[in-house]
């Protein structure tokens, strides 16, 4: 009989990422089966903690063994659908689907690296600050501490109602960082087309790497058209949910970069198989945020892969771990040794010994396959 215990907690950013965010929320997920135990977690700034842990009810109510990841999580969310294909739906299934993958390892003795096939010892890590409310000095002077510390790349927000302010914002840190260092600019939906088409202009003569989220990123349509008369690229996807609207994105030719959050897609599986899709359609993928899982998934994706650490926002520098992961970031590089499974243990559930969430006798049948 497997079982699902959960417990989220509010934990405070050491720089926040403006007046409306200064905490985050983990909820931390535990599994337990005949096979052992897995450790898992979903994730969110601002909206939706609650939610979460009332569809990580229901799943655990359903979860019964055997508890292969991808067969348990098409099963999940095919049942979990009318509430919404992704969202709420799909971020509390990343806290299963992670814990069932840790357990995996667990039980075969090998790390989640090793275990999905590990393509780098090593990836580059690209310095990454929630900084649109940071007055021009104190972001030049994070855009300096990230270079010092070996980071090829530095990303800042834009998106301020004037775009002049932006444009001496992006220069600034240009002049700060050199011409060797790539930046990347993040414009966090702030954008209409028109806005997005003036800014793209302006910015050309920065070079920026790549440019995030300009637009709503539900307006796919809108995207495609930026990129047609954007002379950089055009990262997205933080904010998709599904395969489906990652597959969408691509073949409407909204972007070069497929930025998939582990969370908000679901877990590992959709990960997986959201990374699978853009090797196939010829565009890369850089994950977004969760470096302490992000790059251990990134160590295992073939082609070159950019991980994103936003400044003090790592689970290590949070200090919600009950111990050291085996993730680390050195000279703007990410390596991984966790032992079995992915090494993240949250601190307040890792000794917890309340009653779990008991789950199903049998599973229900499976209703359709799904990416």
């Amino acid at each position: 009989m497997a079982e699902l215990t959960h417990r989220s907690r509010r934990v405070p950013l050491p720089r926040p990422w403006g007046p409306d965010v200064t905490h985050v929320h983990v909820v931390a997920t535990r599994v337990t089966s005949s096979a052992g135990v897995g450790h898992g977690f979903s994730w969110t700034p601002r909206a939706g903690a609650g939610a979460i842990a009332g569809m990580l009810d229901e799943f655990g109510a359903a979860l019964a063994e055997p508890l292969d990841p991808a067969p348990v999580w098409d099963r999940l969310w095919a049942d979990a659908h009318e509430a919404g294909g992704g969202g709420v739906t799909t971020m509390a299934l990343a806290g299963v689907d992670i814990a069932l993958w840790d357990l995996r390892g667990r039980a075969e003795g090998r790390s989640l690296v090793d275990l999905l096939g590990r393509r780098h010892t090593a990836v580059p890590v690209y310095g990454s600050g929630v900084n649109l409310h940071y007055p021009v000095e104190d972001l030049v002077a994070q855009a300096r501490r990230m270079v010092a510390a070996g980071y090829a790349g530095v990303k800042i927000k834009v998106g301020l109602p004037d775009l002049a302010s932006d444009i001496a914002r992006v220069a600034a840190v240009r002049s700060a960082i050199g011409e060797d260092v790539a930046l990347m600019v993040d414009a966090n939906q702030r954008w209409d087309l028109p806005t997005a088409l003036r800014a793209v202009s302006a910015l050309a003569e920065f070079r920026p790497y790549w440019l995030e989220e300009p637009l709503r990123a539900d307006d796919l349509r809108a995207h495609a058209e930026l990129r047609r008369r954007c002379p950089f690229p055009i990262a997205l996807g933080e904010n998709l949910h599904t395969a489906y609207q990652f597959r969408e994105a691509i073949l409407l030719g909204a972007c070069d970069i497929i930025q998939p959050n582990v969370v908000r897609v679901g877990g590992i599986t959709p990960f997986l198989r959201i990374a699978e899709l853009a090797r196939a359609l010829g565009v890369g993928v850089a994950p977004h945020l969760l470096p302490d899982l992000s790059g251990q998934l990134a160590l295992t994706l073939p082609g070159p892969v950019w991980v994103e650490e936003v400044e003090d926002a790592s689970f290590a520098a949070l200090d919600v771990l009950s111990a050291p992961s085996g993730v680390e970031v050195k000279e703007g590089r990410l390596t991984a040794d966790t032992g079995p499974g992915h090494g993240l243990r949250f601190h307040w559930l890792d000794s917890d010994t309340r009653t779990p969430v008991p789950s199903a006798a049998s599973s229900p049948p499976l209703l359709a396959d799904h990416p």
